[in-house]
């Protein structure tokens, strides 16, 4: 028989440096869970995705044991580093704050293409290409 579901979470965390301070804290202890336990397999699971946000959906089940998923992280923590930018523009129509290349569109497009709506990788680099616009990051050749 499955587990009954209690409820679902999703975090995201800097890859392998989730400690039990918030947001984990906060978010994992009104569950009931053991939150180190979590911490220590999220940084297992995330030790060689260093430097990268990665979303987690955590299922909490109610005789409080955990399971989770690892999503891939988010387009624009992918075209900030791409670009090489802290953050994006205050205002992307008129401040444009860094570059890419359609290549690196094309190379974030098939990393993101698993969490995204459509299987099409032309689909997907329009998405990561009105992301990155809207951040004010502008695609070049």
């Amino acid at each position: 028989m499955a587990k009954k579901i209690k409820t679902i979470l999703k975090l995201q965390l800097e890859a392998g440096k989730a400690n039990p301070a918030p947001p984990v804290g906060t978010a994992l202890g009104p569950q009931g869970i053991n939150i180190q336990d979590f911490c220590k397999q999220f940084n297992d699971a995330t030790r060689d995705m260093q430097g990268d946000v990665v979303p987690a959906q955590i299922t909490i089940y109610e005789d409080r044991t955990f399971s989770f998923v690892l999503k891939t992280s988010p387009a624009s923590a992918l075209l900030k580093k791409a670009a090489g930018i802290e953050k994006g523009a205050a205002d992307s129509l008129k401040n444009k704050v860094g570059k890419v290349t359609k290549a690196d569109i094309r190379a974030i497009a098939e990393k993101k293409l698993p969490d995204l709506n459509t299987d099409d990788l032309a689909a997907a680099e329009k998405i990561i290409a009105g992301t990155a616009k809207n951040m004010g990051i502008e695609v070049r050749d």
